[in-house]
């Protein structure tokens, strides 16, 4: 469905440590929304969540909308912006908003609630060992004995942290370095999940929905690409520099994968949307070991510039950026609409 212009609230920012690449990829979906033919407006949250529209404070009232817009876009990453808490709020608004509704939203950003969720679900994914702060006070030696279970090389993260922030590799795991970097993640969140590494080749798909009025759902996945690393020394993973930085990672789109697997890459990754609960779009990360998919991880606000992984994906399809960002702004508006038919 064709809509006119639409007046668009782009939410940038945000309290948590992925604050300054929100605010790359507000910027990019404002001049995206433009030329798409729309009027986005950037709302920034600042680091301690205040909201400012052209420097003027934004006020809120409760079932309202955001005054003088027709739809929200939320590119906020991490924790207070796409942790539910957001969109909890953009509810009770009640503002059509794109992406992930406030229960996905929740369960994917926290790993360990995620990994539980898919292996309720049957869909293969690494091995992981997922603890609180209370946990490693009370139990450490048995914490790391089932870290230590995993083999090696294992990953210690923060599990509601995205960007590879707080992100440790430990090569050996009987070594004080899996305790070092256990307290790392720790002063980040105190949910920490310790996953096993994968031999597999790092593949990452995205995967956007389309809905209608009447509630009907397509899940389109892109074709698959794959992380490479240039110049990469032994050891060396794709972390916060290697994301970031000027050509510090290479994006092979198509993947170099068999028909087959480029197949079940799509469809695991489809499942996983789907049995999640996950809305408008994500990305999924993947390990392609053989014939075998696992997922790594699910991202319902990753990063969203016209170079990012996201849309660089869709666009190696065929699906300009300012295209995709209307499918997904018509999404949003399907689903509110839908969702407007219940009692509830």
């Amino acid at each position: 469905m064709t809509r006119s212009a639409l007046s668009v609230a782009v939410l940038a920012g945000g309290r948590s440590s992925e604050r300054e690449v929100s605010l790359q990829s507000g910027a990019s979906v404002v001049a995206g929304l433009t030329e798409a033919g729309h009027l986005p407006k950037l709302i920034e949250i600042s680091s301690e969540g205040h909201w400012t529209l052209e420097g003027s404070p934004v006020l809120l009232t409760p079932g309202q909308g955001l005054e003088g817009f027709d739809v929200a876009f939320p590119v906020v990453h991490g924790p207070f912006g796409e942790d539910g808490t957001l969109q909890g709020l953009l509810e009770s608004v009640r503002i059509p908003y794109v992406g992930s509704g406030v229960a996905a939203s929740a369960i994917v950003l926290d790993k360990i609630l995620a990994k539980q969720r898919l292996e309720q679900e049957g869909i293969p994914q690494v091995d992981y060992v997922g603890f609180t702060e209370a946990d490693w006070l009370s139990a450490r030696e048995a914490v790391l004995a089932a870290a230590r279970s995993l083999g090696s090389p294992v990953w210690v993260k923060p599990a509601r942290l995205g960007s590879s922030v707080g992100i440790s590799r430990v090569d050996n795991p009987a070594d004080d370095d899996l305790i070092d970097a256990i307290t790392n993640a720790l002063t980040h969140d105190p949910r920490v999940i310790i996953e096993a590494s994968s031999s597999g080749r790092e593949v990452e798909v995205s995967v956007i929905e389309r809905s209608g009025e009447d509630g009907t759902r397509t899940l389109t996945s892109s074709s698959p690409g794959e992380i490479l690393l240039p110049d990469a020394a032994e050891g060396e993973w794709y972390d916060y520099d290697r994301k970031y930085k000027a050509g510090g990672m290479e994006l092979e789109v198509p993947a170099n994968l068999t028909p087959a697997q480029a197949t079940a890459v799509g469809e695991t990754a489809r499942l996983a949307f789907e049995r999640l609960g996950c809305e408008g779009y994500a990305r999924v990360d993947c390990f392609v070991e053989g014939d075998r998919v696992l997922i790594n991880e699910i991202n319902t606000s990753p990063g969203f510039t016209a170079t990012s992984v996201f849309s660089r994906l869709f666009g190696a399809d065929g699906i300009a950026y300012p295209d995709l960002l209307g499918e997904l702004i018509n999404s949003a508006l399907d689903r509110h609409a839908s969702s407007a038919r219940f009692t509830f």
